[in-house]
């Protein structure tokens, strides 16, 4: 059990039957009154995020979320199948529970599967995916005075804005968190 007065960015707790996770806490002792925590919390489960204040007396169970690396092996419509590195055991997962996170992971890419009591709620894709560019319109020499950026369709299907000497067939660096190119390969 967890204490309000022991509350830190980061943590997860079960509350009112919800997983939470701690994003923003602070300890708040006015001039007249009680001290309490003000906390910003997001539900695990369904992304939700909620203001709540606690007294620092309160105390809650830690939740136990368990991250596992599994591999990408392919889509089935609506069904996304992985498997398990270490027992080779598979395991299939709904659209729906994924939404867009594997939109920058390809085939045999290893991901990190997120589980409370055994129920998949998440996926984590790798933080850095290297994608090879499979449409783009040519970039023309002195078009711009700087910076300027063009769509481009990477082999995932996803699309982001590259810069404008990318070329189809480059391999690029993109950032999963932001859909963000970083760099050429």
């Amino acid at each position: 059990m967890i204490s309000a007065g022991d509350f830190k960015n980061g943590l997860t707790l079960e509350i009112d039957g919800q997983v939470m996770q701690i994003l923003e806490f602070q300890h708040v002792k006015p001039g007249k009154g009680a001290a309490f925590v003000r906390t910003k919390m997001k539900n695990v489960i369904n992304g939700g995020v909620v203001e709540k204040t606690f007294r620092p007396t309160e105390k809650f169970p830690a939740a136990r979320i368990d991250r596992k690396n599994y591999q990408y092996l392919y889509n089935d419509g609506d069904l996304y199948y992985f498997m398990d590195p270490e027992s080779f055991e598979q395991i299939m997962i709904n659209k729906d529970t994924i939404g867009d996170s594997m939109k920058f992971v390809k085939e045999n890419d290893e991901v990190k599967v997120d589980s409370y009591n055994g129920n998949v709620f998440a996926i984590e894709p790798p933080l850095f995916v290297e994608l090879e560019i499979t449409d783009t319109e040519p970039g023309f020499a002195g078009n711009t005075a700087q910076g300027a950026n063009k769509p481009a369709t990477v082999e995932t299907g996803a699309s982001i804005q590259v810069p404008l000497f990318v070329n189809i067939g480059d391999k690029v660096k993109i950032d999963t968190r932001t859909g963000e190119y970083l760099s050429r390969v």
